[in-house]
C-alpha cells in the first residue's frame, strides 16, 4: 500500500518539529549554561564553579546535590526508607505491566501509556540503585569530625540544606558562603554526575507524562473513545492510576527540585512518541492506537496543536504538587520537613 501524505500532515510535522527545537533551545540556554557573568548563573551540569578566592556559590534551584538524590526531605525519615519504597514501588509496577504483557502481548508498546509506565519503572529501579549506593557510600565512609553518621544524615546534611537555602534566598545566587569543615565543603561542592542527573531527568518527564497519560484516559478515552483495546477495565485502570499514585508518593518523600524549565524533557519524550508512530505506519502500520494522532483528517493539525499546548498544564499540575509539599507541609511541620528546590 502506498504511503499517502496530505497537505496538512505537513502542519503536523511543523507543530512536532518546532516543538521540538523549541525544547533543544530551552535546554541549551538553561542546562548547558556554563557563564557567570553579571547577567547569567552558572549552571554547569556537574560541578561547582569556585570563585577567585576558592569559596563556592551557592547552588541554583536547577542543580542537583548528590545527597538529594537518596535522601528525604524528611528529617527523622532514614534514607533506607527512600530506597524500600522505590524498590516496592518498582516491584509493584512491573508486576502491573507483566500482567497487562499477558493480557494483550508485546503489542501494547505501541501506547504512550506503556512507554510512560516503563519510564516510570525506570525511575524507580535507578532511584533504587542510587538511593542504595548513596546509603552505602555514607554508611561506609569513617567521618572523624563526627562519629555518629545518624547524626550526619539527619542533622548535618539538612541543616546545610536549609542554610544553602536560606542564603541563596536572601542574598540571591552571588552570595558567597564560607564553609566551615572540610566535609561540609565536600558535600557542599558535590554535584549530582551522569546517572543523577538521569534520574532527575527522568522523574520530571514523568511528573508530565504521568498526568497527560491519566488525563487523556479517564477524560477523554474512557468517556469518548472506548473500544476493544481502549476501555476500562481493572487493568486498565490500575495501569492509568498506580503509575501515578507511586510517583506523587515518591514525591512526598524525596528531596530533588522540580524546575519549571525541564518541561522541555516532558515534551522531547512525547515527540519521540510521535515520531515513533509516523515511522510505524511510513512502514505499513494502518492502525493508529489514539484517534487524536491520525494524520489522515483535514483536523490533525488542529489535533496536534491542541497536545502540544497541553503539556504545559499537564507538567504544570506536578509542579503545583510539589509547590504545595514544600509550602504546606514546612508549615505544619517546621521541625521535621526541609523543601526541596
Amino acid at each position: 500500500m502506498a504511503l499517502v501524505v496530505y497537505w496538512y500532515d505537513f502542519i503536523c510535522f511543523g507543530v512536532v518539529a518546532a516543538a521540538f527545537i523549541g525544547s533543544l533551545w530551552v535546554l541549551w540556554k538553561k542546562e548547558a549554561a556554563s557563564r557567570c557573568d553579571e547577567e547569567s548563573v552558572y549552571e554547569s551540569l556537574l560541578e561547582a564553579r569556585p570563585d577567585a578566592d576558592g569559596f563556592i556559590r551557592a547552588t541554583p534551584r536547577a542543580h542537583v546535590g548528590s545527597n538529594q538524590l537518596w535522601t528525604s526531605c524528611w528529617i527523622r525519615v532514614h534514607p533506607g526508607w527512600l530506597v524500600l519504597t522505590r524498590f516496592v514501588s518498582f516491584a509493584v509496577m512491573a508486576g502491573f505491566l507483566v500482567w497487562d504483557i499477558v493480557e494483550w502481548d508485546a503489542s501494547i508498546f505501541v501506547y504512550y501509556t506503556e512507554w510512560t509506565f516503563v519510564l516510570v519503572m525506570v525511575y524507580f529501579a535507578l532511584g533504587t540503585a542510587i538511593s542504595a549506593y548513596g546509603c552505602w557510600v555514607c554508611f561506609t565512609t569513617p567521618l572523624p569530625e563526627n562519629s555518629l553518621r545518624d547524626e550526619f544524615v539527619k542533622t548535618d546534611v539538612e541543616e546545610g540544606r536549609i542554610a544553602n537555602s536560606v542564603t541563596y534566598q536572601a542574598k540571591n545566587v552571588w552570595c558567597k558562603i564560607k564553609l566551615q569543615s572540610h566535609y561540609a565543603q565536600e558535600e557542599f561542592q558535590r554535584r549530582a554526575g551522569f546517572w543523577g542527573y538521569l534520574m532527575q531527568i527522568i522523574y520530571q518527564t514523568c511528573g508530565g507524562a504521568v498526568i497527560l497519560t491519566d488525563i487523556v484516559f479517564w477524560l477523554v478515552i474512557v468517556p469518548f473513545l472506548s473500544n476493544s483495546h481502549l476501555g476500562l477495565n481493572m487493568l486498565m485502570g490500575c495501569m492509568h492510576t498506580v503509575n501515578a499514585v507511586l510517583l506523587i508518593l515518591d514525591t512526598l518523600f524525596n528531596s530533588l527540585p522540580f524546575p519549571w524549565f525541564r518541561l522541555a524533557y516532558f515534551v522531547q519524550w512525547s515527540c519521540l512518541y510521535a515520531i515513533f508512530q509516523w515511522v510505524l505506519h511510513a512502514c505499513g502500520f494502518t492502525w493508529w492506537p489514539y484517534p487524536f494522532l491520525e494524520l489522515n483528517t483535514p483536523w490533525a493539525p488542529l489535533w496536534y496543536f491542541s497536545m502540544a499546548v497541553v503539556h504545559i498544564p499537564c507538567y504544570g499540575i506536578y509542579a503545583l504538587i510539589v509547590k504545595a509539599k514544600n509550602s504546606i507541609l514546612p508549615r505544619l511541620f517546621p521541625h521535621d520537613f526541609v523543601r526541596s528546590y
